[in-house]
Order: C-alpha cells, then sequence, then structure tokens
C-alpha cells in the first residue's frame, strides 16, 4: 500500500481520512495542488501592485475594522499581528488526533487555490503533519462563524516561530522545532494570516473525529443490546422483516436484520416464552438503534461536503478576476449536524441504561442485581447508578449549542453558529456512550450466564468468551471501577473488521 497520501481536487472522502490516520500515511501535495495554489498567490500579488482600493482582508483591518487601510509596507506585518492577536484560546487541549485532523482538512481546503496561501507555507503545513510537529490548541474560543479563529489561530503559531506543539512526546516550544530542522519562520504576505484563521477545520476535525467512531458504537450498540434481549430472555419477532418493510426506514431495517443475524443458531431465543412482549429497550431496539444510524448517515454527508471546501474569506477566483468576500466560514451546517450526532448518540446510551435497569431488576428469573446471595453482595447494583448518571449527562450536552447566538465584532459579527461548542460537546456525548455500553456489557454478560445450560449463537458466545479473558463473572462483591475500566479497553481494542 503507498504511504503517501497527495492533496489534489480529488474528493477527498471520511473512509479516505480514516485510511489516512489508521494506516499512518503522509501527506504530499499533488503537481495539481502546487499549481493551483502558486497560480492563486501570483494572482493576489500582481493585484496588490496594481490595484489601490481596499481588498477586505488583504489590504485592510479585520471585522469591524475593515474600512482601514493599511499600507502595503505592512501587510506582512497585518497578517503576523492577526495571528498573533487572535490567539487567545483557553481550556482544555485539544486532543493530538483531532489537531492532527485539523492539519490535514486545513492544507486540504487551502489546495484548491482560492486562499491567497503561499505554497511553501502550505508546505511547512505538510511537513507538520508528516514529522507530528502537532500544535497546542485550545478548546474554548471560537464562536464557530468567523471560522475557527482563535482555534486555527494556536494551529497557525508554528509557522511564525511561536506557540507551542506536541513533539517526540513533549509540550516544546515551537522555536526549537524549528531550529532541529533547520526552519526559518515563515515570514506570512498579504491575506495569509486570514486564510490560515478564517476556515471551519476545528470543527471539521472533530466531527471527523467522532464519525471515525460513530459506526463502531452504533454496531456495538447493536451487539451489545442484543446480548441484552438474550439475557431477559427476550422475543425475536419484534425483529422480523416484515414489520419493518412497512416502515422501511434504513436504519431501522439494518439493525433488524444485523440482530437477527447474531442470534442465529442461539438456544436462548428460541425457546418457549412464557410473556407475550419485552419492554420497549429490547422491542424497540431497531426503531431507536436505527433512527441514530440514519442521523449518523446524514451527519456524514455533510461533513463530506465541508471537507472538501474553501472556507476562508474573501476568496480568491483567478480565472473571473474577482476576489469575492462572503462567509464560507459561517459554521451553521456543522452546528447543526454535530448537535445531531449528539443527540443521536446520546439516545443509544439512553436506551442502552434502560436495559441495564431492567437486567438487574429481579424480573425472569433473574437474580436482584445479578449476583448470588443478594443482600449480603449489592453485585451490579451501583454501576447502573453509574449508567444513570453518564446518560442524564449526555442529556443535558445534548441540548442544542445551534440554536444560540451572540453579537461579537462591534456588531458585525451578529450571528454565530456555536459550532466549536457544538463539536466539544458532541465528542464528550461520544465518549460517555463508551462507558454507558461498557457497563451494559457488563450486566448483560453477568446476566447470560443464569440461562445456562442454553447457549446463545455461535457469535455471541465467542463475543462473551474474549469478553471473559479480560472481565471475569462477579461471584461476590469487589470494586468495580475496575471492571468498568477493563470493559471499555475491552471495547476500544474491539475490531469490527474481525467479526464481518
Amino acid at each position: 500500500m503507498d504511504n503517501i497520501h497527495y492533496i489534489s481536487n480529488e474528493v477527498l472522502t471520511l473512509e479516505t481520512v480514516e485510511e489516512i490516520i489508521l494506516y499512518y500515511k503522509n501527506i504530499g501535495l499533488s503537481d495539481e495542488a502546487k499549481v493551483n495554489i502558486q497560480k492563486c498567490r501570483d494572482y493576489l500579488d500582481n493585484k496588490i501592485t496594481s490595484h489601490s482600493k481596499p481588498i477586505y482582508g488583504i489590504n485592510t483591518g479585520f471585522g469591524s475594522l475593515c474600512n482601514v487601510k493599511i499600507s502595503n509596507e505592512n501587510l506582512s506585518k497585518l497578517q503576523e499581528n492577526l495571528v498573533k492577536s487572535h490567539s487567545c484560546g483557553t481550556g482544555d487541549e485539544v486532543p493530538k488526533e483531532v489537531v492532527k485532523l485539523m492539519l490535514l482538512l486545513k492544507i486540504q481546503s487551502l489546495s484548491y487555490g482560492h486562499s491567497g496561501i503561499q505554497l511553501q507555507t502550505v508546505q511547512r503545513l505538510v511537513d507538520f503533519y508528516n514529522n507530528d510537529i502537532l500544535p497546542i490548541v485550545y478548546t474554548q474560543g471560537s464562536l464557530g462563524a468567523s471560522g475557527d479563529l482563535a482555534p486555527l489561530a494556536h494551529m497557525s503559531l508554528p509557522l511564525l516561530g511561536e506557540g507551542e506543539v506536541n513533539f517526540e512526546g513533549k509540550k516544546v516550544h515551537s522555536s526549537k522545532v524549528l531550529k532541529k530542522f533547520n526552519w526559518e519562520p515563515i515570514v506570512l504576505k498579504s491575506k495569509e494570516g486570514l486564510a490560515l484563521l478564517n476556515g471551519t477545520q476545528f470543527m471539521s476535525a472533530y466531527g471527523a473525529h467522532i464519525l471515525m467512531k460513530a459506526n463502531k458504537f452504533s454496531y456495538l450498540a447493536d451487539l451489545i443490546g442484543t446480548i441484552s434481549l438474550e439475557a431477559f430472555d427476550g422475543r425475536i419477532e419484534p425483529f422480523h422483516e416484515l414489520i419493518h418493510f412497512i416502515r422501511p426506514h434504513k436504519g431501522q431495517i439494518v439493525t433488524a436484520n444485523r440482530v437477527k443475524g447474531f442470534l442465529e443458531g442461539s438456544e436462548i431465543i428460541s425457546q418457549e416464552k412464557t410473556h407475550v412482549q419485552d419492554p420497549y429497550s429490547f422491542r424497540c431496539i431497531p426503531q431507536v438503534h436505527g433512527a441514530s444510524k440514519d442521523a449518523i448517515d446524514y451527519v456524514r454527508k455533510v461533513f463530506k461536503t465541508e471537507i472538501n471546501s474553501v472556507t476562508d474569506n474573501p476568496n480568491i477566483f483567478v480565472d473571473k478576476d474577482e476576489i469575492i468576500s462572503g462567509g464560507n466560514f459561517h459554521g451553521q451546517p456543522l452546528a447543526l449536524a454535530l448537535d445531531f450526532i449528539a443527540i443521536a448518540l446520546a439516545e443509544l446510551g439512553s436506551i442502552s441504561e434502560r436495559r441495564t435497569y431492567q437486567l438487574i431488576s429481579g424480573l425472569r428469573n433473574l437474580p436482584a442485581f445479578l449476583v448470588d446471595n443478594p443482600g449480603l453482595n449489592s453485585g451490579l447494583m451501583i454501576p447502573q447508578y453509574t449508567a444513570a448518571s453518564i446518560a442524564s449527562q449526555n442529556k443535558q450536552l445534548a441540548t442544542p449549542a445551534s440554536v444560540d447566538s451572540i453579537i461579537s465584532s462591534n456588531g458585525q459579527e451578529d450571528h454565530v453558529s456555536m459550532g466549536a461548542n457544538a463539536a466539544t460537546k458532541a465528542l464528550k456525548v461520544m465518549q460517555n456512550l463508551e462507558r454507558i455500553l461498557a457497563i451494559e456489557l457488563m450486566n448483560a454478560s453477568q446476566a447470560i450466564e443464569y440461562r445456562r445450560p442454553l447457549e446463545s449463537s455461535d457469535f455471541i458466545e465467542m463475543f462473551l468468551k474474549s469478553y471473559r479473558d479480560e472481565v471475569p463473572l462477579v461471584k461476590e462483591d469487589r470494586i468495580l471501577h475496575y471492571d468498568i475500566e477493563k470493559t471499555v479497553a475491552f471495547l476500544n481494542s474491539f475490531q469490527i473488521e474481525e467479526y464481518l
């Protein structure tokens, strides 16, 4: 497999992004990208020397200072000042894997030749990416409107030999890394600071990172939910294809088929049932999980479009001899999508916690709290509390950020997307979902032992055997924090492809 991905005008899919990350591919600029970048820069240089009128962001101030004309001899200083003044992020550091995606997506956006960036500037970003020189970026500071200004400013500081980076496992000042590689700081030319800072790459990177894992969590929700169904001695009828063909939402059909596939050959599901119906958290798995699948699919379409877009401002159209100021940096499409995926993932956690609650309730010949000698042993009583706490936090985090706005820049930027807040919240929801599913697996795997000697399907039994190698049955009370952490690690190591 070629271990270099060349940035070009070809559509960059989320699958390709995942492959670049998964296989630790380096990136390079295709000849096409180099020509696009250089052609646009040459055009802009010529325009500045021959054009005396103000052009926003190129020879003017920024935001509400857009009417202040800047002399040609100060254009480089203008761009440097822009990067420094906007580097006012705070809060937690953005995860390194998200920063790496920010670099990749910013390079992609700049490569189309509508941004006026210098070729050497983009090449330096490529060098950062390939050498794992990851700028320190902070989670707080972006309104998701004029692009992700503060996060992208911090991402850009090391180009100037300013700010800090993660390199070789340490946080160091960027000037030390530049010296190590014998690189001179980039001297920004007109428009470059704005090209770097305007854009949606903070929101986009978070979205891509979440989407790279969302399908796995959807699959695990189906699998763990199926194990819970078996443990609860549930019925197979709600997964019959006839039900779903008369309400043919794609995600619903996929979920029902998947659950039936998981159960193929199960003795437990095939035994005669004494109860007529199951609670909704079991019976409506196709409808609830399926709706989340459909939401994830929608969000994927939004982000596929976004990562193949030019999102800085103004935009330069060399062939039309036009420099046009617009609003492609506004994060509204992403804000709505990130809120949507947060809601979808929160719902997978909400229904999971309800299944956990049913399993510990002493119903259907299961012992209370899934342990022998309940009373002396509390068993799995309290992990459900933990799952309930996390599920409720997810409900709070799933409150949409995109319905909010606040005025900035003296009223020039009077409607903002809040997409950056939507992004950081959505990642937290996904991390919470992982723990809720881990707790459900702890309970379901414990409860299914009370159905012995009957066995589930070969597939489920194989999965449970692998899990039991990491987390033993709870026979008497022990510190269950460790079980939760081991279960999370087990789910992290689980590769869906091995089972498909």
